[in-house]
């Protein structure tokens, strides 16, 4: 159909009280941008997984867009208008349709962020919540999600990926990647009648997500196929977590899924992250291929094929590379800094991301029904709702490594029994343990616990004071001297997950 009328009316600032719009083009629409809004206007194109090829067919996708998105980003999606002879929303038969937005900073966009270097772990706290937040609310699939759906991504992604790279190579990942699908049928199905698949965003890369009034909002959610948007909420999580692999934020990434299993637990469906996270960098890897050969200027080909490049060596190692699990626990007294340890250990342990991080703090809350950094009265410590704390922890940490995750556990671990229950518990796994204890005198403790802002700890200073007088026990895990500064304290941390070995040994 042809689109030349309705693409001049939109372009002519008279359309736009003149001012003249910029344009942005991609294979499927054209958006054009004023100070205040953007306008996209999809292509009258008909590929194998969409057809805007109709009027009736873009007004309708229009209205989907709308839908799926603002459940993300509602202050950026405003609705859906005509375009007429008489401009936008004006009367007479439509010629186009558009998607109106908001337009906003491109400067908060977390690719641009990333490479300022501008992303930090509040980030990842904030867009694991959201994630969570969505997902727990998003519309139940079981029609997909399931393994001929994972075949069919596989599928395409074999005979794009075979136009860009080494025959071989292609050929290696598909047969890995049908393998792993095999391997993990029963689960996938189950997740998929089992309330795992919903309504997701399902293209959720670094460019489409954007900090506005200090909040990500991921925008630009599939709309045109459900067998893309309408996924496992563990494939929807894996492309930002990939992607800041991509960028080598192995650290950021491991701080998104730590906090999105937090705030959601699955650690049944983690046996499934390494075949995710290969389908979302091999997605990744045919679009910028397919980019580079699209760019004029040869200076940008350059970098999306080289990107390219990276995604496809990604996808491969997903699969091919997978440490054993290990079990590690973070214990010391209140304020010892054992948050931070465990933070910095994560991502250095197992499969990509790293370690699942469980923590008694986040754990109550959950259990409790009300935000991570929420005060609970002191009714919520009692020793009896404190052993089902760590009882739901220890079963978590079970669940974890039997889907081949590691996992590091924080907590105060002032009881030997539940010292002796984590080694216990990886002797069963049969995996690795790291017990690491840190040590911190009193005063270190209590000048810590008074500044803590924005915490899922309640215990205040009296707490910490009331914990130096109790009787811990032999603590036989390595001991670590948490007054150093906390990178000192998270290398010698590094240094026992790694080797099992530690200066600061007592």
């Amino acid at each position: 159909m042809d689109q030349t009328r309705a693409l001049a009316l939109l372009a002519d600032p008279a359309t736009h009280g003149g001012e003249t719009p910029s344009r942005i083009d991609t294979h499927i629409s054209a958006v054009f941008l004023t100070a205040t809004r953007a306008y996209k206007l999809k292509r009258a194109v008909k590929f194998p997984f969409l057809d805007f090829s109709t009027l009736a067919a873009r007004e309708k996708m229009c209205r989907a867009e709308i839908a799926v998105n603002r459940a993300w980003a509602p202050e950026i999606y405003l609705g859906v208008e005509k375009v007429t002879e008489a401009g936008i929303g004006g009367p007479g038969a439509a010629l186009d349709w558009v998607v109106v937005m908001r337009r906003f900073d491109g400067g908060g966009l977390w690719d641009t962020r990333a490479a300022r270097g501008d992303l930090g772990a509040r980030d990842m706290r904030m867009l694991a919540d959201v994630l969570a937040r969505v997902h727990h609310a998003a519309e139940i699939v079981v029609t997909r999600g399931g393994a001929d759906d994972l075949r069919w991504v596989e599928d395409g992604d074999a005979e794009d990926l075979a136009k860009l790279f080494d025959k071989s190579e292609v050929t290696a990942l598909d047969e890995a990647t049908r393998a792993e699908i095999a391997l993990h049928r029963r689960l996938i199905e189950a997740r998929r009648t089992g309330g795992a698949v919903r309504r997701c965003h399902g293209d959720m890369h670094l460019r489409n997500i954007c900090t506005i009034d200090g909040m990500p909002v991921p925008f630009d959610g599939i709309e045109f196929d459900d067998r893309v948007s309408c996924v496992d909420t563990l494939y929807d999580l894996a492309f930002p977590v990939f992607d800041l692999i991509r960028i080598g934020r192995r650290d950021l990434a491991n701080a998104l899924f730590a906090r999105y299993l937090q705030r959601r637990p699955d650690e049944p469906g983690l046996a499934l992250l390494p075949l995710y996270l290969s389908l979302r960098a091999a997605i990744a890897a045919k679009t910028r291929g397919f980019s580079a050969a699209n760019q004029k200027d040869e200076a940008r080909a350059r970098i999306e094929r080289e990107a390219a490049a990276q995604c496809f060596a990604l996808a491969r190692s997903f699969l091919s590379e997978r440490p054993k699990p290990m079990l590690a626990a973070v214990g010391g007294l209140s304020g010892s800094g054992k948050s931070a340890v465990a933070s910095g250990i994560a991502p250095r342990i197992g499969v990509a991301p790293g370690a699942v991080i469980l923590r008694t703090d986040v754990e109550r809350k959950r259990l409790a029904g009300v935000e991570p950094e929420a005060a609970l009265p002191p009714e919520s410590y009692t020793r009896e709702a404190s052993r089902a704390v760590y009882d739901g922890l220890y079963e978590r940490a079970r669940a974890a490594l039997a889907a081949g995750h590691s996992v590091v556990v924080d907590a105060v671990f002032a009881d030997p029994a539940e010292r002796h229950t984590m080694r216990d518990i990886a002797r069963a796994a049969g995996v690795e343990f790291r017990g690491l204890w840190l040590d911190c005198p009193a005063q270190v403790r209590l000048a810590r616990v008074a500044g803590r802002t924005d915490d899922a700890s309640d215990a205040g200073v009296a707490v910490a004071a009331e914990q130096a007088a109790r009787e811990l026990g032999e603590i036989d895990w390595r001991h670590l001297d948490a007054a150093a500064a906390p990178a000192q304290v998270i290398s010698d941390a590094c240094r026992v997950v790694d080797t099992g070995q530690s200066h600061t040994d007592i």
